[in-house]
Protein backbone atom coordinates (compact mmCIF):
# COMPACT_ATOMS: atom_id res chain seq x y z
CA UNK A 1 0.00 0.00 0.00
CA UNK A 2 1.49 3.50 -1.06
CA UNK A 3 1.21 6.19 1.11
CA UNK A 4 -0.39 9.10 -0.36
CA UNK A 5 1.28 12.29 0.06
CA UNK A 6 -2.26 14.86 -0.64
CA UNK A 7 -5.54 13.93 0.16
CA UNK A 8 -7.13 16.65 -0.27
CA UNK A 9 -7.01 20.68 -2.10
CA UNK A 10 -9.07 23.28 -1.20
CA UNK A 11 -9.17 26.85 -2.38
CA UNK A 12 -10.18 30.30 -1.31
CA UNK A 13 -10.87 32.64 -3.57
CA UNK A 14 -10.76 36.94 -3.60
CA UNK A 15 -7.94 36.96 -1.30
CA UNK A 16 -5.61 39.96 -0.71
CA UNK A 17 -2.23 40.04 0.30
CA UNK A 18 -0.86 42.88 2.77
CA UNK A 19 3.07 43.65 3.26
CA UNK A 20 4.23 45.58 5.82
CA UNK A 21 7.84 47.39 5.32
CA UNK A 22 10.78 48.97 7.03
CA UNK A 23 8.77 48.02 10.36
CA UNK A 24 11.13 47.84 13.28
CA UNK A 25 11.87 44.10 14.84
CA UNK A 26 9.81 44.65 18.26
CA UNK A 27 7.01 41.82 19.07
CA UNK A 28 5.11 44.70 20.34
CA UNK A 29 4.89 46.24 17.64
CA UNK A 30 3.72 43.28 15.42
CA UNK A 31 1.15 42.43 18.73
CA UNK A 32 0.09 45.82 17.93
CA UNK A 33 -0.45 45.44 14.53
CA UNK A 34 -2.65 42.30 14.36
CA UNK A 35 -4.60 43.39 17.81
CA UNK A 36 -5.51 46.88 15.77
CA UNK A 37 -6.79 44.64 12.63
CA UNK A 38 -8.73 42.06 14.86
CA UNK A 39 -10.71 44.89 16.50
CA UNK A 40 -11.67 45.90 12.89
CA UNK A 41 -13.27 42.13 13.19
CA UNK A 42 -10.79 41.31 9.96
CA UNK A 43 -9.05 37.35 9.99
CA UNK A 44 -5.89 37.04 8.68
CA UNK A 45 -4.60 33.90 7.20
CA UNK A 46 -1.42 33.26 5.62
CA UNK A 47 1.30 35.36 8.02
CA UNK A 48 5.01 35.43 6.81
CA UNK A 49 7.75 37.18 8.56
CA UNK A 50 11.29 38.08 7.29
CA UNK A 51 14.27 37.85 8.86
CA UNK A 52 15.43 40.61 10.93
CA UNK A 53 18.04 42.76 8.91
CA UNK A 54 19.89 45.18 10.45
CA UNK A 55 17.04 46.19 13.32
CA UNK A 56 13.92 45.74 10.54
CA UNK A 57 12.06 43.01 8.95
CA UNK A 58 9.16 42.85 6.54
CA UNK A 59 5.82 41.48 7.76
CA UNK A 60 3.14 39.57 5.05
CA UNK A 61 -0.28 38.51 6.01
CA UNK A 62 -3.68 37.69 3.53
CA UNK A 63 -7.55 38.76 4.26
CA UNK A 64 -10.30 38.92 2.38
CA UNK A 65 -10.01 41.30 -0.43
CA UNK A 66 -13.34 42.73 0.81
CA UNK A 67 -11.72 44.09 4.31
CA UNK A 68 -8.88 45.65 2.57
CA UNK A 69 -9.75 49.39 3.18
CA UNK A 70 -10.29 48.69 6.81
CA UNK A 71 -6.76 46.89 7.07
CA UNK A 72 -4.72 49.91 5.66
CA UNK A 73 -6.68 52.11 7.55
CA UNK A 74 -6.09 50.20 10.91
CA UNK A 75 -2.17 49.91 9.55
CA UNK A 76 -1.72 53.66 8.94
CA UNK A 77 -2.29 54.12 11.98
CA UNK A 78 1.34 53.02 12.71
CA UNK A 79 3.05 55.74 10.11
CA UNK A 80 3.20 58.58 12.92
CA UNK A 81 5.36 55.93 15.13
CA UNK A 82 7.44 54.65 12.37
CA UNK A 83 7.52 57.57 9.59
CA UNK A 84 9.29 54.54 7.00
CA UNK A 85 6.52 52.38 7.27
CA UNK A 86 5.37 51.30 3.78
CA UNK A 87 2.30 49.05 3.09
CA UNK A 88 2.22 47.16 -0.23
CA UNK A 89 -1.33 45.89 -1.28
CA UNK A 90 -2.56 43.17 -3.58
CA UNK A 91 -6.22 42.36 -3.91
CA UNK A 92 -6.49 39.68 -6.77
CA UNK A 93 -5.41 36.82 -5.01
CA UNK A 94 -6.45 33.29 -4.34
CA UNK A 95 -5.05 30.39 -2.18
CA UNK A 96 -4.93 26.92 -3.22
CA UNK A 97 -3.84 24.59 -0.29
CA UNK A 98 -2.74 20.41 0.05
CA UNK A 99 -3.51 18.56 2.82
CA UNK A 100 -2.57 15.09 3.85
CA UNK A 101 -1.58 13.59 7.12
CA UNK A 102 1.24 11.20 5.10
CA UNK A 103 2.95 15.00 4.70
CA UNK A 104 4.95 14.88 7.76
CA UNK A 105 6.58 11.49 7.25
CA UNK A 106 7.31 11.60 3.58
CA UNK A 107 9.94 13.84 2.35
CA UNK A 108 9.93 15.90 -1.41
CA UNK A 109 6.12 17.06 -0.90
CA UNK A 110 6.83 21.03 -1.12
CA UNK A 111 9.94 20.35 -4.19
CA UNK A 112 6.70 18.16 -5.96
CA UNK A 113 4.46 20.96 -5.82
CA UNK A 114 6.78 23.88 -6.62
CA UNK A 115 7.84 21.54 -9.73
CA UNK A 116 4.18 20.72 -10.57
CA UNK A 117 3.66 25.20 -10.48
CA UNK A 118 6.84 26.06 -12.47
CA UNK A 119 6.05 23.61 -15.04
CA UNK A 120 2.72 25.36 -15.39
CA UNK A 121 4.24 29.03 -15.04
CA UNK A 122 2.37 29.66 -12.03
CA UNK A 123 3.84 31.82 -9.65
CA UNK A 124 3.65 31.68 -5.89
CA UNK A 125 3.46 35.25 -3.93
CA UNK A 126 3.44 34.19 -0.34
CA UNK A 127 3.42 30.02 1.13
CA UNK A 128 2.75 28.58 4.61
CA UNK A 129 3.15 25.87 5.51
CA UNK A 130 2.48 22.87 8.26
CA UNK A 131 3.22 19.71 8.85
CA UNK A 132 0.17 18.08 7.02
CA UNK A 133 -0.65 21.02 4.85
CA UNK A 134 0.79 23.90 2.12
CA UNK A 135 -0.93 26.70 1.18
CA UNK A 136 0.12 28.83 -1.40
CA UNK A 137 -1.03 32.33 -2.40
CA UNK A 138 -1.21 32.47 -6.38
CA UNK A 139 -2.48 34.69 -9.03
CA UNK A 140 -6.54 34.86 -9.52
CA UNK A 141 -5.45 33.75 -13.47
CA UNK A 142 -3.75 31.08 -12.54
CA UNK A 143 -6.55 29.58 -10.22
CA UNK A 144 -8.12 27.13 -13.01
CA UNK A 145 -4.74 26.38 -14.41
CA UNK A 146 -3.20 25.47 -10.55
CA UNK A 147 -5.91 23.00 -9.77
CA UNK A 148 -6.13 20.90 -12.74
CA UNK A 149 -2.56 20.22 -12.51
CA UNK A 150 -2.64 19.82 -8.69
CA UNK A 151 -5.17 17.21 -9.12
CA UNK A 152 -3.15 15.41 -12.01
CA UNK A 153 0.23 15.25 -9.87
CA UNK A 154 -1.48 13.82 -6.67
CA UNK A 155 -4.39 11.39 -8.42
CA UNK A 156 -7.43 14.00 -6.38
Amino acid sequence: MSRKPVTNISVSYNVALVTVDNLPNSINIISEIFNSIARQKINIDMISQTPPYKGSISLSFSIPSEDLVKAIAALNGFKKDVPNLHIDVDADNTKISIYGEEMKNLHGVAARLFTVLAANGIEMKLVTTSEVDISCLIYEKDVDRAIQAIKKEYGL
